[in-house]
């Protein structure tokens, strides 16, 4: 008996009519990561500090306080690796203490520069903006740099809005802006300081001439407000959607969020249940809309008697926001970078060989012990490309474990790219 269909190109019309508003939603709002690279942690210095040395520096204090209490493999042992995967991991940490030991780099006018005066802080400013756009073009500069300026609240509004001004307009001035130039808006606490940072940067790429869109920012999770408004909504969820395109990242900020809550001074922690719960909403908010997450930070620091316990907290903090799906987070001292990517490289080379059987059971249509869905197979090639592309492993073992090289996981993981590039 043949069976034919019973609704008719009018029904179908109809049902296309009906998604049509979903369709625009989607494509515009939520278009997914883009593929490109998230650095694995951004380091706060106040802005005065920075030279085109800076990320080699600390490299070198960061190993050498390594150095001081026993070594690399040492510190591995300490961060609860096994004696063969500290071995790995060590060799690997000291290559990129060398060679990049910085990824993101803020050059902060807010709380690590404070008020030091308009005149001062013009300076500074533009200061900034040579010094950054020479380390670039001295090829010393981490690959992504930018400025934290001051909040939109009203006491300091101008002066961030004038901050930001003065460093774009340097930058602007001595040619191509940094590839990786990031701009982060510090204690946000509604939309509309979210969009008056539209508007700012809008006119900064019309008066230098800048591509619209060039000007993106990150925002940072900081106030109570953003979670939860007086109205009973979230705020956090519809910044993505006020300004589509113009956000990076989400950050949060241990600290002034926990401080907010009354949480006690000692109990201020990236691990407290309000900093988990702000987290996690702020994870459900940019799902699939292409913003990245940044965990915050850990105030205490690996120095003195107490360093080895910093270095085991800041390990584990580092390796609990990888497992809960937080891929960056802050470092506020040079000694905080040897832990920062030994507990990362630990977590992608541990989870190595079973993402790499599953990825490629999946990708050769092999069956095996887990049957993975199309959206599983995307996290794990995603979660091995991570690990390539912060130096946990090479190009060599990922290729010999899973037969695909970097650009055949990069579609994996981020299959739009496929029909964009067409």
């Amino acid at each position: 008996m043949t069976v034919q269909s019973s609704l008719n190109s009018a029904d179908l019309a109809h049902i296309e009519s009906a998604c049509a508003a979903t369709d625009t939603l989607l494509d515009r709002n939520y278009p997914g990561d883009d593929g490109s690279r998230q650095p694995v942690h951004t380091v706060y210095v106040p802005a005065d500090k920075f030279s085109p040395t800076f990320a080699a520096d600390w490299g070198a204090q960061g190993l050498a306080a390594i150095d001081a209490n026993g070594g690399l493999e040492q510190l591995g042992k300490l961060l609860g690796q096994d004696d063969e995967l500290a071995a790995a991991v060590a060799p690997r940490v000291a290559a990129k203490l060398a060679s990049e030991p910085i990824e993101d780099l803020r050059l902060d006018f807010e709380d690590g520069f404070g008020d030091r005066g308009d005149e001062a802080e013009d300076a500074a400013a533009v200061a900034a903006g040579k010094a950054v756009s020479a380390a670039v073009a001295a090829g010393t500069a981490p690959p992504f740099i930018g400025i934290r300026f001051k909040c939109f609240e009203a006491p300091t509004r101008a002066r961030g809005v004038r901050t930001l001004d003065l460093f774009v307009s340097a930058l602007a001035s001595a040619g191509e802006l940094p590839q990786g130039l990031v701009l982060t808006l510090p204690k946000v606490t509604t939309i509309d300081q979210v969009k008056a940072m539209d508007f700012a940067v809008g006119r900064l790429e019309e008066i230098h001439g800048l591509p619209a869109g060039r000007l993106r920012f990150e925002v940072q999770v900081e106030t109570p407000q953003l979670i939860l408004s007086h109205e009973g909504i979230s705020p956090v969820a519809q910044l993505a959607h006020a300004v589509p395109g113009r956000i990076s990242g989400l950050h949060y900020g241990t600290y002034d969020y926990s401080a907010s809550l009354e949480i006690s001074a000692e109990y201020q922690s990236m691990e407290h249940p309000v900093a988990d719960l702000a987290k996690e909403v702020m994870q459900l908010a940019v799902a699939g809309t292409g913003i990245r997450l940044s965990d915050g930070s850990t105030n205490i620091m690996p120095v003195g008697d107490g360093a080895e316990s910093a270095w085991a907290l800041h390990g584990r903090l580092v390796r609990r926001s990888l497992e809960r799906g937080y891929y960056q987070g802050w470092d506020l001292h040079p000694a905080q970078l040897p832990s920062r990517f030994s507990a990362t490289y630990a977590f992608y080379r541990q989870g190595l060989p079973a993402a790499a059987v599953r990825l490629r059971n999946y990708v050769k249509q092999t069956p095996g012990a887990v049957m993975d869905e199309p959206a599983t197979a995307r996290a794990l090639a995603n979660f091995i490309l991570r690990g390539l592309v912060c130096g946990a492993s090479s190009a060599e073992e990922v290729l010999a474990l899973t037969t695909l090289d970097q650009s055949q996981l990069t579609l994996l993981a981020h299959p739009r790219l496929a029909s964009v590039s067409k």
